[in-house]
C-alpha cells in the first residue's frame, strides 16, 4: 500500500505492507540512521521523533505514523559539512564509539533540549535512558548533551580538554615495599591511612622522557565521527541490492539430539522460497569457528550443518526467500525427526563417568578425551607447588564460580553475500576478523581464497562475539545455491542463543604465604565450560592461567585446567578473554588472605605485585596450543601500578573507610556502605603470532592514503593509527585518509582482538610512515638543492630535513610544501609514487596495569547491592588519543559492572535460555549508572609505538572483585560467585 508520511519536514510517499513497522518503512525509504537492535523497543536503536517525542519505530506500524511529524537524524542538517550543535558536541567529547545507536541518542537529546534548554545531569540521563549503549558507559554522551545545551543557550563553550593524564615517573624510583608490608596506609586497624596529599594530584604533569608530539597524545576527534554523528550509511545493512534474498535460520529446540531425517519438501515448494540447506545437501567439512590465526587451535569439531544438535539454538537448516516473512513461514514447514538424547549442562558433571558423550563422531581430531567430554587438559608449572606449600607458614584455599554472560552488541550478527561482476563471492559482514573469515570460509564453500572478498564496514559493537565465523558460511552457501545476493541478520533471541558467550568456570585457588607476607606457592585450578563446541576453549583458558599466575611474584606456581564440553550455548571470545574470570577469583582470594592474616589488603598486594624488571616465567608454558609463541621468559619493561593505586585511592576517597561510622548511612540503618579495590593486569597482543600490515601512499596535495587491515570496532583504532601516521609525516590528522578491513584492498591484519591494534597495527603504520617520510626527505633535498643537474646537489642532506606543518624544512630554514613534493615526484622530475608498505609482529606482549576501586551500598533487608562509584586508574603506556582511551575505560567498566552485578544467562532444566531478550537480561541504562572516573596513568613502554600499550580489555577485569571486596567491607559477607543479585547476597547474609 502507498503511505504518505511527513519525514523531516517533507511529505514523502512510500510503499509499505500493512504489517510493516515504521522502522522497516523508513529504512526502505533510505533513512539508514534508524537501526535494528530488537523487535521490542528495548534497545532504542530504532528511535525517531514523532511530534517531538522519542518513539521506538520498531514497535510502531508504519500506518500509525500517517498524519504525524517524523524526524530522523538525516533532517538535523541539510548541507554537506554542516553539523547541529548536538552532533558537534558528540564529536568533540568522544561520545561516539561504534556509532550504531548515536543517531537515537542525538534525537533523544534534541527532544530534551527542545523542551528543557537548561537540563541537569539527571535530566540528561533520564532522556538517554531509553537508548541502550554497550560501549560508552554513558559518561561522554551525558557530557555531550550538557555541552550542547550550553551552546544552544548561546554560552561561550570552551574547547573540550579531554581527560587528565597522570605521569607515573614520580614512582619510577620508589623502593619496593619492605618486609613489614609498609604501604600508603598503616597495617594496624582501625587507624586512618597516611594522607596522600603530599603525592602528585591528578592535574600535575611530570616529565618521564616521553617526547613532545604534535598529533599523538592529543584529544583528536575520531576520523569517522562525522558520518556516525550524521547517521550516514556506514554499517553492513546500510546498502540496497537489487534482487536480494532474505535468509532465516532453523535452530534446535533440544539441547542434545540426533537428526534422523529432514523433510524440506513443503518448505521448498512454498512460493518465494529459493533454497533450503541442511546436512543432507551441504558437504560435511570440519572446522573450528573461532577467528584465530592459522592453523586454528584444535579441535575442528564443527560443520556447517550436522546430523546432531548439541544445544538449544544449534543450527538445523537455513532458508533463503524473497522476503523475511516467506523465509520465516518456510521454517515452519520443515519437518525434522529428532532422537532426543540425555543432556548435561554443568562442567563438573560433564566430566564424570557415565555423563552423556557430546562429541561421539569419528571425524573430529584433537579432542583430549571425547569419552569424558574433556576438550583440553592444560597444565603448566614453575618451581614446585607441593614443596612450596610445605615450606609456607600459612596456606589458604578458596573456591569461586564465574557464570555465563552474553556480549550483547546492539547490532546483532549480520552478513550479506553476492557474486560480483567477475563472479567472485563478496561478503559484507559485521566481523572483527575479515582476513581470518576469508581463509576459514573458503574450504566450507568449496571456493579458493582468491575467489572470495570480505568487506568489514563499521561494526555496531563486537566485544569478541564477532571474532567468529558465525553466519558467513550460511549466506555463502545460499548465494552459491541461488546465484542471488543473500542477507542474514540474527534476531535478538538468536544473538543470545546461537552466537557466543563468556566461558563459565569453577575455580579453586590455593596459596601459601610466608610469615613476612610474601607469596610462596600458588595453585590455580579451573574446570571451564566451553559449551557444545571447543571454539576458543583452549586459548581463553590459557589466558585465564596467564593472567592469574603473572600478576604477582611467586616462586612456585601451577595452573591445572580442564576444559569441558556441555550442552550449553557456545562460549567464545569476549572482551577480557579469560582475564575477568581469573581476576575476579584472584583478587577476591588476595583480599581474603589479607583479612585472615590481618594485613592491609593494598599493602599486601603491593608487596607481591609485579613491577618493571620482573619476569613472567609461566608465559612460555601457556601459548596457543602447539604454537610456541613465547620463546623466552618475558620481562616487564613498564609498570605504573604504584601511581594507579595512589591516584585511584585518592579519587575514591579510600581514607573514608577508616572513619568511625562511615559504613553506616545516616537515617537509613538498613543500608551499609563499603569500599573495595582490585589490581588488574592484562596483555597486549599475542607475541610471536599477531601480525598487522599497513601501506601509505602520498597524494598530489600532500595528503596521504593509509590502508590497514586492522578492524575498528568503534574503539577508535582508525583514528589512533591515523594519528601515528600524521605524527611521523608532519601533517594534521585531516590530511590522513583511512581505509581499513577489505581483504582485496588492504594489507593483511589478524583483526581486532587480544588488544593488539594500537600496538601491532600501530607499529606497522609507524614503520610505513617512516619509510614514506624518508622518501619525502630525499625528494625535498633534491628540490632544495636545485634538481638533479644542479651544481649545488648535496648541500642539503635528507637526514637534515624535518617534517612539520605539512612542510619539509631544512636546517637553514628553507622549506618546500608537501604538496610541492608530491607534484614534483609525480609529474616533474625522476617521477615516482611516494609510498611504502610495512608489517609488524612482536616478540613482546607488554602488560597494561590498573587499580580498580568500587563503592557500594548494601540493603541488609533485601540483599540489594547498589554500586555508587567506580574509579579505574590505568597504565596503558602513552595514550595515543586520551579521549578514545578514556572512553574505552568508561565503557569497559560499564560492561564489567553488568558482569559482576546483574547480567546472567538463566536456563530451565532442559537447557532452554529463559531470558533471551533485553529486560529480563538486564544491561545498565544511562539513568542507572554509578558515578565513574577514568584516570590515565602515563608510562613509556619502550617496545610500543610512541610508548603505547593496550587499553581496551583491562577495564573488564577489576570491577567484579572490587565490588565483592566492597560488599565484604560493608557487610562482612564474602561472595565467591557472581553476579551479586539480591537473592544471592541476602542468602549469604542470612547464612
Amino acid at each position: 500500500m502507498a503511505l504518505t508520511l511527513r519525514i523531516n519536514g517533507r511529505s514523502q510517499t512510500i510503499t509499505a505492507r500493512p504489517t510493516d513497522t515504521l522502522l522497516q518503512a523508513l529504512r526502505g525509504a533510505g533513512y539508514f540512521s534508524v537501526r535494528f537492535g530488537s523487535n521490542d523497543g528495548q534497545t532504542g536503536a530504532a528511535a525517531v521523533l514523532i511530534d517531538g517525542r522519542l518513539v521506538n519505530s520498531d514497535t510502531l506500524l508504519a500506518g500509525q505514523a500517517v498524519g504525524h511529524k517524523i524526524e530522523t537524524i538525516e533532517g538535523l542538517t541539510e548541507r554537506v559539512g554542516e553539523l547541529h550543535p548536538i552532533q558537534k558536541a558528540f564529536i568533540e567529547t568522544g561520545a561516539i564509539q561504534s556509532g550504531y545507536s548515536t543517531p537515537a541518542m542525538i534525537l533523544a537529546a534534541k527532544a530534551l533540549l527542545d523542551k528543557n534548554p537548561n537540563p541537569t545531569e539527571r535530566d540528561v540521563r533520564d532522556a538517554l535512558s531509553g537508548v541502550l549503549c554497550r560501549e560508552t558507559g554513558y559518561v561522554k554522551p551525558v557530557e555531550a548533551v550538557l555541552r550542547a545545551a550550553a551552546a544552544l543557550r548561546g554560552e561561550d563553550v570552551p574547547p573540550y580538554a579531554g581527560p587528565q593524564i597522570v605521569d607515573a615517573s614520580y614512582f619510577v624510583d620508589l623502593p619496593a615495599a619492605d618486609d613489614d608490608l609498609a604501604g600508603p596506609e598503616p597495617l594496624s586497624r582501625p587507624q586512618s591511612p597516611v594522607s596522600t596529599q603530599t603525592k602528585p594530584k591528578t592535574n600535575i604533569q611530570l616529565s618521564s622522557g616521553v617526547p613532545e608530539t604534535a598529533v599523538v597524545g592529543k584529544p583528536e576527534a575520531k576520523v569517522d565521527a562525522v558520518k556516525l554523528a550524521k547517521g550516514n550509511p556506514a554499517f553492513v545493512d546500510d546498502i540496497e541490492m537489487r534482487g536480494m534474498l532474505h535468509a532465516k535460520l532453523l535452530t534446535s529446540p533440544h539441547a542434545h539430539a540426533r537428526i534422523l531425517n529432514i523433510d524440506d519438501t513443503a518448505a521448498a515448494a512454498l512460493p518465494g522460497v529459493r533454497a533450503v540447506i541442511h546436512y543432507q545437501n551441504i558437504k560435511r567439512v570440519k572446522y573450528a569457528s573461532g577467528g584465530q590465526s592459522y592453523p586454528n587451535p584444535p579441535p575442528l569439531d564443527q560443520v556447517s550443518f550436522d546430523n546432531k544438535v548439541r544445544y538449544v539454538g544449534d543450527r538445523v537448516a537455513a532458508v533463503a526467500a524473497d522476503t523475511p516473512e516467506i523465509a520465516a513461514a518456510a521454517l515452519k514447514l520443515i519437518k525434522v525427526e529428532y532422537d532426543v538424547l540425555p543432556a548435561v549442562f554443568d562442567e563438573n558433571e560433564a566430566i564424570q563417568p557415565g555423563a552423556p558423550v557430546i562429541h561421539d563422531e569419528d571425524d573430529t581430531e584433537g579432542i583430549h578425551d571425547a569419552g569424558r567430554n574433556i576438550v583440553h587438559h592444560i597444565k603448566a608449572e614453575v618451581g614446585g607447588v607441593t614443596q612450596g606449600f610445605a615450606e609456607a607458614d600459612h596456606v589458604f584455599e578458596h573456591h569461586y564460580y564465574v557464570h555465563q554472560v552474553q556480549q550483547a552488541p546492539i547490532e546483532p550478527h549480520i552478513a550479506i553475500s553476492w557474486w560480483d561482476s567477475d563472479e567472485r563471492l563478496v561478503m559484507r559482514t559485521s566481523t572483527q576478523v575479515p582476513f581470518h573469515a576469508r581463509r576459514m570460509i573458503a574450504p566450507l564453500l568449496g571456493l579458493p581464497i582468491s575467489r572470495i572478498r570480505v568487506i568489514k564496514p563499521r561494526i555496531g559493537g563486537g566485544f569478541g562475539v564477532k571474532q567468529e565465523v558465525l553466519i558467513e558460511d550460511i549466506v555463502g552457501h545460499l548465494t552459491i545455491k541461488t546465484g542471488c545476493p543473500v542477507r542474514l541478520e540474527l534476531t535478538r533471541s538468536e544473538e543470545f542463543r546461537s552466537s557466543r558467550t563468556r566461558h563459565p568456570q569453577t575455580i579453586t585457588w590455593k596459596t601459601g604465604v610466608m610469615a613476612d607476607g610474601t607469596l610462596h606457592s600458588q595453585q590455580f585450578t579451573v574446570v571451564a565450560n566451553t559449551g557444545a563446541y571447543g571454539t576458543h576453549g583452549l586459548t581463553v583458558q590459557t589466558v585465564t592461567g596467564l593472567r592469574g599466575l603473572s600478576s604477582y611474584n611467586c616462586p612456585n606456581r601451577e595452573f591445572d585446567c580442564i576444559v569441558a564440553y556441555t550442552n550449553l550455548p557456545v562460549p567464545g571470545a569476549y572482551r577480557g578473554y579469560g582475564g575477568p574470570q581469573a581476576l575476579f577469583s584472584l583478587e577476591s582470594h588476595m583480599d581474603e588472605i589479607a583479612y585472615e592474616l590481618k594485613l592491609d589488603p593494598i599493602a599486601f598486594r603491593r608487596k607481591n605485585w609485579v613491577q618493571a624488571g620482573d619476569p613472567m616465567p609461566i608465559a612460555p608454558l601457556l601459548g596457543e596450543g602447539e604454537k610456541e609463541t613465547v620463546a623466552n621468559v618475558p620481562v616487564i619493561e613498564s609498570c605504573g601500578l604504584n601511581e594507579c593505586f595512589e591516584q585511584g585511592m585518592e579519587a575514591i576517597e579510600w581514607a573514608r573507610k577508616f572513619e568511625p561510622g562511615w559504613h553506616e548511612v545516616p537515617g537509613k540503618p538498613h543500608l551499609r556502605r563499603g569500599l573495595g579495590a582490585a589490581m588488574c593486569m592484562h596483555g597486549t597482543a599475542i607475541p610471536g603470532l599477531d601480525m598487522g600490515g599497513a601501506s601509505i601512499k602520498m597524494n598530489d596535495d600532500g595528503s596521504f592514503n593509509v590502508l590497514v587491515g586492522a578492524t575498528d570496532l568503534g574503539t577508535g583504532s582508525d583514528t589512533v593509527l591515523a594519528q601515528m601516521a600524521a605524527e611521523v609525516l608532519g601533517v594534521a590528522l585531516a590530511d590522513i585518509i583511512m581505509y581499513s578491513s577489505d581483504t582485496d584492498m588492504t594489507p593483511f591484519d589478524v583483526g581486532a582482538y587480544a588488544s593488539s591494534t594500537t600496538y601491532i597495527s600501530g607499529t606497522a603504520v609507524k614503520k610505513a610512515a617512516e619509510k614514506v617520510a624518508g622518501q619525502i626527505r630525499e625528494r625535498a633535498a633534491l628540490m632544495l638543492n636545485g634538481g638533479a643537474g644542479s651544481g649545488e646537489r648535496g648541500a642539503v642532506k635528507p637526514a637534515d630535513i624535518r617534517l612539520e606543518n605539512k612542510l619539509a624544512v631544512a636546517r637553514d630554514g628553507r622549506s618546500v610544501t608537501l604538496e610541492a613534493v608530491a607534484l614534483h615526484s609525480l609529474h616533474q622530475e625522476d617521477q615516482r609514487q611516494i609510498m611504502a608498505l610495512a608489517s609488524y609482529v612482536s616478540a613482546a606482549s607488554p602488560p597494561p596495569f590498573a587499580g580498580q576501586f568500587a563503592e557500594v551500598e548494601v540493603d541488609t533487608e533485601t540483599g540489594q547491592v547498589t554500586v555508587t562509584k567506580l574509579v579505574m586508574a590505568v597504565d596503558a603506556g602513552v595514550p595515543i588519543n586520551p579521549i578514545t582511551a578514556s572512553g574505552q575505560v568508561e565503557g569497559g567498566m560499564a560492561q564489567a559492572l553488568g558482569y559482576g552485578h546483574c547480567e546472567e544467562m538463566a536456563y530451565d532444566e532442559t537447557g532452554n535460555l529463559i531470558n533471551d531478550e533485553f529486560g529480563p537480561y538486564h544491561i545498565y541504562r544511562a539513568d542507572e549508572m554509578p558515578w565513574m572516573q577514568a584516570i590515565l596513568v602515563q608510562t613509556n613502554e619502550p617496545t610500543g609505538p610512541f610508548g603505547a600499550k593496550a587499553i581496551a580489555e583491562i577495564p573488564k577485569d577489576g570491577v567484579a572483585p572490587a565490588i565483592a571486596n566492597a560488599v565484604f567491607d560493608a557487610t562482612g559477607v564474602r561472595l565467591r560467585r557472581i553476579p551479586f543479585t539480591p537473592q544471592r547476597v541476602f542468602t549469604a547474609m542470612q547464612a
